[in-house]
């Protein structure tokens, strides 16, 4: 049986934030993610054909900002990206695993939300 094609298209995470201007000039200067479209309490950033959204949160019991999101992103060729990311401080040389037990060489960061953003290439 041959497999259908797939309905899906792309993956737009949308991750909380406490700060939204602040976290798109994070994101700008430390990923090269950059602002598409937005205002203050809501966010579209992009980087090549890849984008994800900012929403704010008030962090109060009613509306939580909660943190620890995963975005992963996965990419061809993760060697060009670990160096930039270097380069930007976003990350320090060690962050780079290779050869993971499941099959990846990855890397990894926080924003400043406590969102966890992993970038890795399968092996």
């Amino acid at each position: 049986m041959e497999p259908k094609p797939s309905p899906f298209i792309q993956i737009e995470p949308v991750l909380p934030s406490s700060d939204i201007e602040r976290d798109i000039y994070w994101y700008e200067e430390k990923t090269g993610f950059m602002k598409m479209s937005g205002d203050h309490m809501y966010a579209v950033l992009r980087r090549d054909h890849l984008c994800f959204h900012l929403q704010w949160h008030a962090d109060t019991v009613d509306d939580p900002l909660l943190g620890g999101s995963v975005m992963k992103i996965f990419v061809k060729d993760i060697q060009p990206l670990f160096e930039e990311f270097v380069g930007r401080g976003t990350i320090s040389p060690e962050k780079l695993r290779l050869s993971t037990p499941w099959g990846t060489h990855e890397f990894g960061f926080y924003d400043q939300n406590k969102n966890a953003i992993f970038i890795v290439q399968d092996i």
